[in-house]
């Protein structure tokens, strides 16, 4: 199987206590701040590695966004961060939201990708988590088996792997993404996944809903 050929699955996971060895800082060359409000369209495209892609997403993000933030949108925009480059331009962005009002999450953890590699996305992941307060945890998040380079660095912040059946209206793939993860994580990533039971306070309030939010 090719890295493009990986099927768009769903994978859940779960930090009850962050790993501080995991923290690291920005380079000087970057700087992060909040998205603007008339940067929405930026933001909307930043998950997609190509302009024809994130054109034919943008009625998807168009309907995430009034879904799951159009009654914080003052909250969203201060809350997503743009790690930016000296020309203020953003290449990496991030967001730590309460999602349905009840539990904490990561959401769109992004760094385009001819700015990877540089310890961006572990920056910015670091700035995300120290802003959490103790109370905040256990945080969440959905994946897929394509973003297996950003599995393994939440795993390095203290994320685990959830099983179980299915999580509001999504099954959960963990058993048919565990041999693709195995077949493109260098062996020791690999091997360090943890995989952890979802808390029975997280099934019931995500099964309560029927829309995503995170």
């Amino acid at each position: 199987m090719k890295e493009e050929e990986i099927p768009d699955k769903n994978l859940f996971m779960m930090c009850e206590v962050l790993n501080r060895n995991a923290l690291t800082e920005l380079s000087a060359n970057y700087s992060v701040r909040s998205c603007r409000p008339d940067e929405l369209g930026i933001w909307k495209a930043m998950p997609f590695d190509d302009a024809d892609l994130a054109k034919n997403y943008e009625g998807y993000m168009s309907d995430y966004f009034a879904t799951t933030y159009s009654e914080k949108e003052e909250l969203f925009f201060a809350e997503t961060l743009f790690v930016c480059d000296r020309q203020d331009k953003p290449v990496a962005t991030c967001l730590a939201w309460k999602a349905y009002n009840e539990f904490n999450t990561i959401q769109w953890f992004k760094v385009l990708k001819e700015y990877e590699g540089q310890g961006i996305g572990r920056a910015l992941l670091s700035i995300i988590m120290q802003k959490l307060k103790m109370r905040d945890y256990p945080v969440y998040l959905h994946t897929q088996p394509s973003s297996f380079r950003a599995i393994k660095l939440y795993s390095d912040f203290g994320f685990s792997l959830l099983s179980g059946d299915s999580f509001g209206v999504r099954k959960n793939d963990l058993d048919e993404c565990l041999p693709i993860l195995e077949e493109f994580m260098p062996k020791e990533y690999f091997q360090s996944l943890r995989i952890s039971p979802a808390p029975k306070e997280f099934e019931d309030t995500v099964n309560k809903y029927d829309t995503n939010q995170f």
